[in-house]
């Protein structure tokens, strides 16, 4: 009797199974990582006696954005699905006579269960869907209870110290390979896995993490108070500092990170800015002008000096001054030196020369007017006041150019103007531009 209602217990077992399955995710949440896949069963569904950790051969399951899902048989991974869409499962080893052809379904149903009744009826078998969560995960908060070691470079003053900064913040993560999660976080979980089981552990090694990312940012030359303003540096700072551990093992990358404040001690942010203030004391002329200020206002607190008198106060800036602690001018001449200010040009530099067409003002090779060449100084004419000029009127009395001052003959054909003080631009003849070669005694 006990074999019989073994072989009738696994002849039913085997029927249950026949028909074909739905599984889906109704939801995963922010908070839900990995979720075990459910069977649709509505209310005029008659397949209610099928066992839950199985898929029958044909079995449809819905895959939606934002999610991955993997097909877990005997505790191994037999499929993975990062698409959004319907994915028909047939590779499985339960069969049916409902996918695949009458023929073969009946035949390997009747193998499936000579293998159930040698198990007593029961599949011998587990074969789960689990979804996994794609989306940012946002809004995981991270502060550094102490202080995190940050260094300071400032190539331009030459500064290179170590402080200590307080930051807190929030950053976002995603699953980037479901199945290393599968493998090394979650497990074949009941039901799902929820972010708090893991919150704590990622939350620690971040703040591991933030001492070698502040090191690279700090070496790009990055000061902490402009920290919020390159969140994209420091994400890509911290994930190459936990590439191995998180991305190689846990299966999931930092996507975004936001910095709310960042904050050094009292100590060092003075220390810093008083680094900062002596090293612009370097240059003589910042000193100097420093010194300068410094004294007027020594002058104005010995002037209101009531209790010694103004005098007494004043003597004392003297022997100062003539103990060398305060000579401002020789810090100015140490400035001028290395860096000397730039004298004007020569008037003549700056007023040109002007072209036989009238223009004037040029300072090039040429005439920016007709293109003419700038004359040699052969063809100036000297005014009867002593000013050499080489345009129609002087420029030192404004008396016109006397005729017969130039005789301006073309170069190219010979043609020669009736008005020589008034020379075209062009040669009427040939065309020639008029030009030094055209000028003669």
């Amino acid at each position: 009797m006990g074999l019989l209602k073994v072989g009738v217990g696994a002849v039913e077992s085997v029927l249950a199974d026949q028909w074909r399955e739905y599984f889906y995710c109704p939801s995963l949440s922010g908070n839900v990582l990995v979720k075990k896949g459910e069977k649709r069963q509505s209310k005029k569904n008659y397949n209610t006696k099928g066992n839950d950790n199985l898929i029958t051969n044909g079995s449809i399951i819905a895959v939606n954005e934002g999610q991955c899902m993997i097909i877990v048989d005997q505790g191994a991974i037999a499929e993975v699905c990062t698409e959004a869409g319907e994915f028909v499962y047939d590779t499985s080893t339960e069969p049916t006579i409902f996918y695949g052809g009458f023929g073969k379904g009946l035949a390997d149903s009747f193998e499936q269960f000579k293998k159930r009744f040698t198990f007593g009826g029961d599949t011998g078998k587990d074969q789960r869907v689990y979804f996994f969560n794609t989306k940012e995960i946002m809004g995981n908060k991270y502060g550094t209870a102490s202080p995190v070691p940050f260094r300071v470079v400032d190539r331009n003053i030459g500064l290179d110290i170590d402080i200590a900064i307080r930051c807190h913040g929030e950053y976002a993560y995603r699953m980037i390979d479901p199945i290393l999660f599968y493998k090394n976080i979650c497990g074949n979980v009941e039901t799902e896995y929820t972010r708090d089981k893991i919150d704590s552990q990622l939350r620690s090694e971040l703040l591991t993490a933030l001492q070698p990312a502040f090191g690279k940012i700090s070496n790009m030359g990055i000061r902490y108070s402009a920290l919020p303003g390159h969140t994209n540096d420091l994400s890509q700072a911290l994930n190459e500092v936990l590439s191995d551990k998180w991305g190689g093992k846990y299966g999931i990358a930092i996507s975004s990170i936001g910095v709310s404040s960042v904050k050094a001690s009292e100590e060092d942010e003075k220390m810093i800015k008083e680094l900062q203030r002596n090293a612009t004391l370097r240059n003589p002329n910042m000193a100097a002008a420093h010194l300068v200020d410094a004294q007027a206002q020594a002058m104005k607190s010995a002037a209101a000096n009531t209790s010694t008198g103004p005098m007494m106060a004043f003597a004392g800036m003297n022997m100062a001054a003539n103990a060398g602690g305060m000579n401002p001018q020789s810090l100015f001449s140490m400035g001028q030196q290395h860096n000397p200010i730039p004298q004007p040009q020569q008037a003549s530099e700056q007023a040109g020369w002007t072209c036989s067409c009238g223009a004037s003002g040029n300072t090039g090779k040429f005439c920016s007017e007709c293109g003419s060449p700038r004359p040699s100084q052969d063809n100036f004419w000297t005014c009867a006041c002593g000013a050499r000029n080489t345009g129609k009127f002087c420029s030192e009395c404004g008396k016109p150019k006397p005729a017969g001052a130039l005789q301006y003959k073309c170069d190219k054909c010979g043609w020669e103007p009736e008005d020589p003080s008034k020379p075209p631009k062009f040669c009427p003849e040939c065309g020639d531009p008029f030009d030094n070669g055209d000028v003669k005694r």
